[in-house]
């Protein structure tokens, strides 16, 4: 069967995003070798204590945007690898409430942090609602905020976080989601972290960012984000990366989307209401 493509040029997994549980979830994305989550782990580890020790700040809170099933949240509180969350899911005999059983039981046994709050929004209803009932994620916003604010108490939500992160929402979201965000508290900014695949530009973002008062760089390093789901995804993204005049070499031509680590944070009068310690 197609894959179908995205507007975006990607291709869409709507299909696996609205399931009660994230078994096929998980299947396709172990079939693509997605991986990106798990590269990403260590610099989120990194940017966690940083805040910590910069904002005095006992237990930070992140947010993931498109989180999806809590998949970041489930790498570092489980404190597991791709790998292991996929073997993990992969139970066909269980159902939507065992799962959750078994998370739950997991998240008991203290194996990943349990000095960080995670919460997470997604246009998927079906997808946050596991991650929350399973323990993954503390609290989730249901929101989709290219289209608009978000409502009062949405708004509360984006407020309480103090580090902002995800893995390939950009594309999907732009400067209007992530301005939102970071003006859900009127006067204190979150820091934030963002892998971007190459084929969207993060300038317009880092643009809005700059003028909310922060500063953008780019991390060394490109990333693999998962194969490419079929060749007609590939002929559309080597067009756009062309078009843009980005060199593939040794990069997306091997059949690999590919990433950059952008890390943006306030300049230090936004910290002007930095929270108490927890």
């Amino acid at each position: 069967m197609p894959v179908p493509l995205h507007t975006t040029g990607k291709a869409s997994f709507d299909e696996i995003y609205d399931r009660a549980d994230p078994r096929a979830y998980y299947a396709r994305m172990s079939d693509l070798d997605y991986r990106i989550p798990e590269l990403a782990k260590p610099f989120f580890q990194q940017q966690i204590r940083e805040y910590r020790a910069s904002a005095r700040v006992t237990a930070p809170t992140v947010l993931d945007i498109g989180c999806s099933y809590g998949i970041n949240a489930a790498l570092l509180r489980f404190d597991t690898t791709m790998r292991g969350l996929v073997g993990h899911y992969d139970d066909p005999d269980s159902d939507r409430a065992g799962l959750i059983r078994r998370d739950r039981a997991r998240l008991d046994a203290h194996t990943g942090p349990t000095d960080v709050r995670f919460l997470g929004m997604d246009a998927s209803r079906p997808a946050l609602d596991y991650a929350h009932e399973a323990g993954l994620l503390h609290e989730v916003v249901h929101a989709d905020l290219e289209s608009g604010e978000p409502t009062d108490e949405q708004r509360a939500v984006l407020a309480t976080a103090d580090l902002v992160v995800s893995t390939g929402c950009v594309g999907y979201v732009t400067e209007k989601t992530l301005a939102r965000v970071a003006t859900a508290h009127p006067r204190r900014r979150p820091w934030m972290a963002h892998f971007v695949l190459r084929m969207y530009d993060f300038a317009p973002i880092a643009a809005e960012l700059a003028a909310l008062g922060y500063r953008t760089e780019q991390a060394p390093g490109l990333y693999e984000q998962r194969r490419f789901a079929s060749d007609a995804e590939r002929t559309q993204v080597l067009n756009t990366l062309s078009a843009k005049g980005i060199d593939i070499t040794g990069h997306e031509d091997t059949g690999w989307l590919y990433a950059a680590l952008y890390l943006s944070r306030p300049l230090p009068k936004h910290y002007a209401d930095t929270k108490d310690p927890h």
